[in-house]
């Protein structure tokens, strides 16, 4: 597995290219949608912010040993072991229906989303460098991975994040956007 570190790394490098992409957009190529079901690319830059700023708040919680802590016996599911052992998501779109508790509400402006990420790096660099200090035996659990502690919250953050340029590239295919 990556050091913490070498995550944090390509992390920020990660961040890099979602605000490069932010560069070649405006409001209305944020806002448009292929259908009512799809997310826009302004929803998607919205859930990357919150679900990060989600899993830092589960890292923390690994990093005091709340009561929302586990059972050190408790493990990860074989999905969640496969995804770790690559240290990547599968390459397919995972889909969850509609929900006002799911679904991103549309960014408010472009300047909402660059703070956001930016955020989510001071964050995430400011995490890295207590991670050390966190027992491994502290985890709590993810809805389809299983039991998770600090530093693999920290990793699936840069996986999630990784995993949405493949939804990133299809949707600035599908709405046809110049460069």
């Amino acid at each position: 597995m990556k050091s913490t570190k070498e995550v944090l790394k390509s992390f920020e490098l990660t961040v890099e290219r979602y605000l490069a992409e932010l560069t070649k957009l405006n409001m209305d190529k944020l806002h448009r949608k292929l259908n009512e079901e799809d997310w826009s690319i302004g929803q998607m830059y919205v859930h990357l912010i919150q679900s990060a700023f989600m899993h830092l708040h589960n890292v923390e919680q690994c990093l005091v040993g709340s009561e929302s802590t586990l059972n050190p016996a408790k493990e990860k599911t074989e999905q969640g072991k496969i995804v770790f052992k690559l240290e990547q998501f599968p390459a397919v779109r995972i889909k969850v229906p509609a929900s006002p508790n799911y679904t991103p509400q549309s960014p408010e402006s472009m300047e909402h989303l660059v703070e956001g990420l930016h955020s989510v790096v001071e964050r995430m660099r400011n995490t890295e460098s207590v991670l050390h200090q966190s027992p491994e035996s502290n985890k709590i659990l993810h809805p389809a991975f299983g039991a998770l502690n600090a530093q693999e919250w920290f990793l699936l953050i840069e996986m999630h994040y990784r995993h949405h340029f493949l939804q990133l590239d299809r949707l600035k295919t599908s709405l046809a956007f110049e460069e």
